[in-house]
């Protein structure tokens, strides 16, 4: 490739991260504005007021979900290892689906985590598990109906661990199961407003390919979908100390950010908090 030839992918990549940062930057103002209107103390007081700012809060953590995606598609065009270290991968499951259980009990809906040992020290890139395991919930509660359960279950065997998400859900149609982590290739298989951009699974996807690992998918129409990201169980040798990285959602609550498309106003009350 010439200096004067430039690659189409990566060049929306960088495109679209400019966008990203723009967002970021408006997204700023737009909070400190919210906060100004409805102060944290008057919003535990009124819950009417705090009804009307949690409406305004759901949709800035749903544009902050949507810059935080728009960055990573950059890196959609990548295959190289992430950055690994050891890490208790049990307790950061457990420690994410219990944060994400009291979300789900918002929809009406039960998510449990299961996982046959209390501890385990595995290399993986921790944001990259986390951002993979909160996208999975995610999708899984948006196509999951009340009273409907969804199950994480962590596993370790024959040098492998499976991390996967099951759920109760609408299931997947057999003709989109092939391509449903590039899907954001197209359009026509976007999911409707305010199902996001498609882009949650490829940046899944991209994770796994990252732990040298891959992401596999079954699902029944009408009876619900099975994700499983499967890894080598493996340590890292040396332990390095890493500086502090860019947190991808801005100081805010990860679990909370990361399901926003999936959640309605209510979760973003915050009498729903104190109770």
């Amino acid at each position: 490739m010439s200096q004067k030839e430039i690659d189409p992918e990566k060049e929306i990549g960088r495109i679209l991260s400019q966008v990203a940062a723009q967002m970021r930057c408006s997204l700023v103002n737009v909070y400190a504005a919210i906060n100004r209107l409805a102060p944290q103390e008057r919003r535990e007081e009124d819950p009417k007021l705090d009804r009307s700012a949690a409406l305004l809060e759901e949709s800035y953590y749903r544009l902050l979900r949507l810059a935080g995606n728009l960055t990573d598609a950059a890196t959609l065009v990548g295959e190289g290892p992430l950055p690994l270290e050891n890490e208790d991968l049990v307790g950061l499951c457990r420690t994410l689906c219990g944060e994400a259980a009291e979300l789900a009990a918002v929809l009406e809906q039960q998510l449990v985590f299961h996982c046959e040992e209390e501890e385990r020290l595995v290399a993986v890139n921790p944001e990259g598990v986390e951002r993979l395991l909160l996208n999975l919930l995610s999708n899984a509660m948006k196509f999951t109906p009340k009273g409907g359960v969804i199950t994480v279950e962590l596993r370790f065997a024959g040098g492998q661990v499976e991390l996967s998400v099951s759920d109760t859900g609408t299931g997947i149609s057999p003709q989109l199961l092939p391509t449903l982590f590039d899907r954001y290739h197209h359009a026509e298989r976007m999911d409707p407003a305010p199902h996001g951009l498609g882009l949650g699974l490829p940046i899944c996807h991209r994770i796994a390919k990252g732990h040298d690992g891959e992401l596999t998918a079954s699902s029944v129409e009408g009876v619900g979908t099975r994700v499983t990201f499967t890894f080598p169980d493996r340590t890292e040798p040396v332990v390095t100390v890493q500086d502090i990285g860019f947190d991808y959602a801005g100081g805010f609550d990860h679990t909370l950010l990361e399901l926003s498309d999936a959640l309605p106003a209510a979760a973003f009350c915050r009498r729903r908090e104190k109770s």
